[in-house]
């Protein structure tokens, strides 16, 4: 069994409430946006990061976390990207693999939406986690913390961090 932590869209940002929550997980995972490296750093020292760059980071980010990450964990196929859709509107440069080899479990970033739904057609589920951090046009930070048992997903838990505009000072 794992404990994930899952969040999008920091943008260099983070406080206390996702720090609380990183201390529970035994891994967190970032979809991307993260802002820069020393956010990627501060979240390693707390918990085993997995990772992928998104469209605001720099080359530095870039040359540590990948565009895409695909991999297994307790028996489930995970693929995490920044900039993927979602079911019915995938990215065009994914969809071919997404349809000819599906993962269980698809994640991305950059809308700044939170969803998890289901891709009946491709048979995986799609999570979304919104974003964690302060800016865009979000009002409620978000992220999400579910469990990995046996290849199935449990206990998946939305996390609000409160307001955007209501926010504690940030850490570090």
């Amino acid at each position: 069994m794992k404990n994930i932590l899952l969040l999008s869209d920091t943008h260099g940002y983070l406080d206390d409430f996702i720090f609380e929550h990183a201390a529970k997980a035994d891994e967190i995972w970032h979809a991307g946006d993260i802002g820069n490296l020393e956010t990627a750093d501060r979240l390693t020292a707390v918990k085993k990061l997995r990772a992928v760059y998104g469209n605001i980071d720099d080359a530095k980010v870039r040359t540590v976390y990948p565009l895409n990450n695909r991999f297994m964990i307790e028996g489930l196929d995970v693929w995490i990207t920044h900039i993927g859709g979602y079911p019915g509107r995938y990215n065009p440069s994914l969809k071919r693999e997404i349809i000819s080899n599906p993962p269980q479990l698809f994640i991305c970033g950059h809308s700044h939406i939170l969803r998890v739904m289901r891709d009946v057609e491709n048979n995986l589920l799609h999570i979304n986690p919104g974003a964690a951090g302060v800016h865009g046009f979000h009002k409620m930070r978000t992220m999400i913390r579910f469990q990995i048992t046996s290849g199935k997903i449990e206990k998946l838990d939305v996390i609000e961090l409160g307001l955007r505009g209501a926010l504690p000072k940030p850490v570090g």
